[in-house]
């Protein structure tokens, strides 16, 4: 049976650094891996949607799963995406676990709106695959009902379920089906700035999160997590009035800014790691200027 431990603490989903002539570029996506990984996240998602998975070739996705693994240098676990075309999917995961990766996100399958059957056999075609444990991840067009999570959890390596699509009500019922389960299920909340909603789901029994601020700011992410985990309403109230609530309306502005102005954090940073790769646009020179102010901002407000 598939075992996969994550220690309690912000979880971290890289960027996938391009270089000028827009190739990955291994050592910066090394180096931005080894660099959070220095402030103790619980694991490393790379290759997920903040490391635009779906714009990666199976080469292109391997050296990015490569360059994670080298960076993290066996201080915490490694999770890989995989996803979309079903052909795509099984390559990844064969990669994935070839490279050495600890586990994976199961992402929605690729543009076709599939039965609860159809997307049921998806991850069981992931899991006959690979060896390493699966979580599911229930958005877009990948989205499960109760009923169909308990036949997922049949599937001995899915050991966990992330949600993404928010209807609480739901999320709590996959939290009860797991109830009954050989194994221990992990739950995750995947909305996006997960930490708006956080609190919610905390309340249900779903203490893990996707932190995509902790790639281009972790100070923040973790003086939230550490203000989360300890119960300090002020704390959260301030960076959630301060810093979340402003990054989401910022966010909103473009379609894919959810990854966009994650990735123009890192470079604010310091750290050159391209532009994103098309459908996606980067955020325009005053966008970009209101991240750095909101940036600053956030850093205030936990120093």
């Amino acid at each position: 049976m598939s075992e996969l431990v994550l220690p309690d603490r912000v979880l971290f989903f890289p960027v996938t650094a391009f270089d000028a002539a827009g190739r990955v570029d291994a050592e910066l996506v090394e180096q931005h891996v080894a660099e959070r990984v220095a402030f103790e996240p619980g694991a490393v998602f790379a290759a997920c949607g903040t490391g635009e998975y779906h714009a990666l070739s199976i080469d292109e996705y391997s050296t990015v799963v490569e360059a994670s693994v080298r960076g993290t240098a066996g201080r915490v676990p490694v999770l890989s995406g995989v996803g979309g075309p079903l052909g795509h999917a099984l390559a990844s995961a064969r990669e994935a676990q070839r490279l050495g990766a600890d586990g994976l996100l199961v992402m929605p399958p690729y543009l076709v709106q599939g039965p609860q059957a159809g997307l049921i056999a998806y991850v069981e075609a992931i899991a006959a695959a690979t060896e390493l444990p699966l979580i599911v991840y229930h958005r877009g067009n990948a989205q499960f009902t109760p009923a169909s999570i308990e036949k997922v959890l049949r599937i001995p390596q899915v050991v966990g379920i992330k949600d993404g699509a928010g209807d609480l009500a739901v999320a709590q019922r996959f939290v009860r089906a797991a109830a009954d389960c050989d194994r221990d299920i992990l739950f995750f909340n995947g909305l996006l700035t997960a930490e708006m909603t956080q609190a919610a789901y905390t309340a249900i029994g779903v203490p893990m999160y996707s932190s995509a601020v902790f790639a281009m700011a972790p100070d923040i992410a973790v003086a939230f997590f550490t203000a989360h985990r300890a119960g300090d309403a002020e704390t959260q109230a301030r960076l959630l009035d301060g810093f979340y609530s402003p990054l989401i309306d910022l966010r909103d502005e473009t379609p894919g800014f959810a990854v966009s102005l994650i990735k123009a954090g890192v470079r604010l940073g310091g750290l050159p790691v391209g532009s994103v790769r098309a459908p996606l646009v980067d955020p325009t020179d005053e966008q970009t200027a209101r991240l750095e102010a909101l940036l600053a901002t956030g850093r205030e407000l936990v120093a």
